[in-house]
């Protein structure tokens, strides 16, 4: 199982700064190591929110709602925060010396009529994918943890695995079968050497690359017209890509939701280089992280027409190079403010920056 894209044509769009929006409170306990890496939506008011990951002393995160200001010129240049709508209350969400419920992505799906949220839960086996369901961003009802369904090509169980990155697609699409499916993106982490001492990678059938990719799974439309709580049964996973070029040597994650272009669907993602240090866990000091582009195709997302071959944002501002951990731009939410589209980062993991995506 490989997947290479390198010599695929590049994504015809660029990321602009915009500035800065959001920043730690001064005095506010629940962001004293950082405002980051946020989900967005358009309320039942029509206005449009950030729900960033706050991060209190400890690392433990809670998800936060804060209404985006815009500007006489269009571009977002604040926001008034709204108290927090969704914190490790579960016991699958906290450990012994660890809690969180972090990295929030949200897709308004119409069909469904409410927005979808993945989370990761950082609870007693690390970083697991949790899903919930809001119609008006403030109130959130638990779908509970993500279920990967056995499945024996990869003579692999999924759920033995860290994941992060995930994030639904707007509207369903057809699964390998030609099923009309809800589709997630994630990318699971091959390492259990940080749960069971020397326990080591354990790769799927196939695969002969070890760095994490973005893959794909899926459930049926039918099966979530039935009970909503269905969407945690993902099933037919497949890869999507792996890292391919310098500034994504060491792995690469999903971002926002992807959107509808005329090529296909435009999925903004970031790509790591540097070196890890201990757990793929822990803070780490010694790496970069920059925003890229590709574009799935619209009918089998699975697959990949189009791709940066080098970043479209790289950490270069003094807010993207200090900060908890220096040196990166994490992009997670993406939004239309007029005929303008926008994209949401998190910046060295301490505060929050919006960038003008336009096609080149």
């Amino acid at each position: 199982m490989t997947s290479s894209t390198s010599a695929l044509p590049t994504v015809p769009f660029t990321l602009t700064r915009a500035g800065v929006i959001m920043t730690p409170e001064d005095g506010n306990e629940f962001e004293a190591e950082g405002v980051l890496n946020p989900a967005s939506g358009r309320g039942p008011d029509g206005e449009l929110y950030l729900l960033p990951r706050l991060v209190a002393k400890g690392n433990v995160s809670r998800v936060g709602l804060a209404k985006v200001i815009i500007g006489d010129d269009g571009v977002p240049s604040g926001v008034e925060r709204q108290g927090v709508v969704l914190a490790p209350d579960e016991g699958w969400e906290r450990g012994l010396n660890n809690a969180g419920t972090e990295d929030p992505r949200i897709t308004w799906v119409p069909s469904l009529g409410r927005h979808l949220m993945t989370y990761v839960a950082y609870g007693p086996l690390g970083p697991r994918l949790a899903f919930a369901h809001s119609e008006d961003l403030r109130t959130w009802d638990r779908l509970g943890p993500c279920h990967f369904e056995y499945q024996a090509d990869l003579s692999m169980d999924l759920n033995l695995f860290a994941n992060k990155d995930a994030v639904f697609f707007p509207e369903p699409v057809n699964d390998p079968d030609g099923v009309p499916s809800y589709a997630l993106l994630h990318r699971p982490m091959w390492d259990l050497g940080w749960i069971r001492e020397g326990e080591g990678e354990h790769l799927p059938a196939g695969l002969d690359d070890n760095r994490p990719g973005i893959w794909i799974s899926y459930v049926a439309v039918a099966d979530v017209e039935k009970d909503i709580r269905n969407l945690v049964h993902m099933r037919k996973h497949k890869l999507v890509a792996l890292s391919e070029f310098p500034f994504e040597e060491l792995k690469i994650g999903g971002g926002p939701a992807p959107i509808r272009v005329d090529e296909g669907w435009l999925l903004i993602y970031h790509g790591v280089s540097g070196s890890m240090e201990k757990s793929a866990f822990d803070h780490q000091q010694n790496v970069n992280y920059t925003a890229a582009a590709m574009i799935l195709d619209s009918d089998d997302p699975s697959i990949v027409i189009a791709r940066s071959d080098k970043p479209l944002l790289a950490p270069e501002t003094e807010d993207e190079i200090s900060g908890i951990v220096p040196n990166v731009v994490f992009p997670t939410a993406i939004e239309k403010i007029g005929e303008q589209l926008f994209v949401f980062y998190g910046m060295a993991d301490s505060k929050i920056g919006v960038a003008r995506l336009d096609r080149a």
